[in-house]
């Protein structure tokens, strides 16, 4: 009986109830990693131009489009809330 040992924790083999596949259980991991390409570069560049590959090559070219025509709409409502003088464009 030591004043200055501290106890050694007991390990166990412990598996969830659940638990099924090969990989840890208690890594934390996102839904969708294995598809991203966009999370392997660390540079800003390498990311964006992973983004964009990626949006090139979506088997979804419906969804691109209707992501774009929003996005021009909310840029038209900014432009129109903040008094933007279109004018200068013809």
């Amino acid at each position: 009986m030591s004043i200055f040992k501290t106890k050694k924790n007991k390990r166990y083999s412990y598996t969830p109830r659940f638990y099924k596949g090969d990989q840890s259980p208690f890594e934390i991991k996102h839904k969708f990693d294995d598809q991203r390409v966009t999370i392997e570069k660390t540079n800003l560049k390498g990311k964006f131009i992973n983004a964009i590959d990626d949006l090139k090559t979506n088997p979804n070219s419906l969804a691109n489009k209707r992501v774009t025509i929003i996005i021009l709409i909310l840029i038209f409502i900014f432009l129109w809330i903040i008094d933007f003088d279109l004018s200068i464009f013809f």
